[in-house]
């Protein structure tokens, strides 16, 4: 895993535009687009070349969220032979907490600011060029906008009570900080003002997506994108009532395909390769590993730790941190190095469905939804309690092991947001849990920076 310094706003969008010919250079260059070129009367093929390139920087988190989350939620161990901080420092060994040097963390914090500026360059593109129509300048910014909704998200719940900027239209005066609510209420905004854009894009997109958005690729089809998110928005909000109103203009389907959903695509270079896929078996210095407790918590018969953990015929085994550490199992999910990452996906919603249920009292519906996961999963219906503690608890149990190890790190949100941290197993790793990430050094310079200018 690579890890790039640039933490600041500043620093995160000036750099954003240096990754090819789909991507913005500030630098005057024949072969690739600069800002000022396309925000006064672009045309349709730059605009295709903004709109591939917010989509392929949209994915530029993953590596660095997925590992780091999955660390402090314990779905995974990083193991790291080579640099012992991804061990001792994400896992709190030692007492060490979150700092504004906190090792190791800066990509998942910088590169969704980088996508959101080139989406606000796309949409100053569309606002200043006569090559498009009303109708297909809502396409653009509907599409845009939602994926900026979800790139906020991703800062918004690392940083938590620490706080995110929300305006960072302007990278040399970037707004202030805003905390986790707020961020959450605004994000909703950005949300719902992509939505209404998407409504008055007519029935055809006038760019193209990757086969990442296959069933999504139209303005209807970005409109379920956009809905699913606000539901998980919605969740975070503790807004009960809004995400099951959100759900059915979703791609919410309690008797679908549970695995139907946009998903960040990869391929040969120069493209990026899939920054999850192990080889099987491999031998690795650096590598994530499934945490043992999953297995052990694990019901009999579950059909996911089947089809997500790969039985290695011997253990990984780490030794540079307080205590050697130990997995015999790795990520099972990609076939290839070429596979498709999503980040949102059916069963999620069926699983907010069932919260969202179960938080307002709709005991039957919140069971339907849990026993549609559970006889995916193979395991037999539900027969617990049926108090809104248990089925939350029933839930929580069930997103583990259906959302794990996805880029936005589920478990450590969720058991953090039910004030349920402690449940996190750290006697296996003498570590301990954090809450949320500390404001960046970078981010706070640069306020001192500006403040005595």
């Amino acid at each position: 895993m690579t890890h790039k310094h640039s933490s600041t706003i500043l620093l995160s969008t000036l750099l954003a535009f240096s990754l090819g010919s789909c991507k913005l250079d500030p630098v005057i260059d024949p072969n690739n687009p600069s800002i000022a070129s396309v925000t006064n009367n672009a045309s349709k093929t730059q605009l295709q070349s903004l709109v591939t390139g917010t989509e392929a920087r949209s994915r530029e988190y993953i590596s660095t969220a997925a590992t780091a989350f999955g660390t402090f939620g314990r779905e995974i161990w990083y193991f790291n032979s080579s640099d012992s901080r991804n061990v001792q420092f994400w896992l709190g060994q030692g007492g060490r907490k979150p700092d504004a040097n906190f090792y190791g963390i800066d990509r998942a914090y910088a590169a969704p600011y980088q996508t959101i500026k080139q989406a606000n360059v796309l949409i100053s593109a569309v606002n200043n060029t006569d090559a498009v129509t009303p109708v297909e300048k809502n396409a653009y910014i509907g599409f845009a906008l939602t994926l900026q909704g979800y790139q906020y998200l991703i800062p918004a719940n690392s940083q938590y009570n620490s706080g995110i900027r929300i305006s960072v239209s302007d990278e040399l005066n970037p707004g202030g900080f805003v905390g986790y609510q707020e961020a959450l209420k605004t994000i909703r905004a950005v949300l719902d003002s992509g939505y209404q854009s998407l409504k008055q894009a007519g029935n055809t997109l006038p760019f193209r997506l990757t086969a990442g958005y296959s069933g999504f690729s139209t303005p209807a089809g970005l409109i379920q994108v956009n809905r699913a998110l606000a539901a998980r928005v919605a969740i975070y909000q503790q807004h009960w009532q809004e995400a099951l109103d959100v759900l059915p203009a979703s791609f919410f389907n309690i008797d679908g395909d549970l695995n139907v959903g946009p998903a960040h695509v990869f391929g040969l270079p120069p493209d990026d390769f899939n920054p999850l896929y192990y080889v099987p078996d491999g031998s690795f210095s650096n590598v994530p590993v499934v945490h043992p407790s999953m297995i052990t918590d694990a019901l009999p018969g579950d059909k996911r730790v089947q089809e997500k953990f790969f039985l290695r015929q011997a253990p990984l085994i780490n030794t540079v941190g307080a205590v050697p550490l130990s997995s015999q199992y790795q990520d099972k999910r990609w076939a290839q190095n070429t596979s498709p990452i999503p980040y949102l996906r059916n069963e999620e919603l069926v699983l907010i469905y069932a919260e969202a249920s179960a938080q307002l009292n709709k005991t039957a519906d919140a069971v339907k939804a849990i026993d549609r996961i559970r006889s995916v999963a193979g395991l037999p219906p539900y027969t617990g309690a049926l108090t809104k503690d248990a089925l939350i608890t029933e839930i929580l149990f069930q997103r583990r092991y259906s959302l794990w190890f996805e880029p936005s790190g589920h478990r450590w949100i969720d058991a953090r947001r039910y004030n349920r941290l402690q449940e996190i197993p750290v006697a296996g790793d003498k570590g301990s849990v954090f809450t949320q990430l500390e404001r960046s050094a970078n981010e706070q310079n640069w306020d001192i920076y500006k403040g005595n200018k």
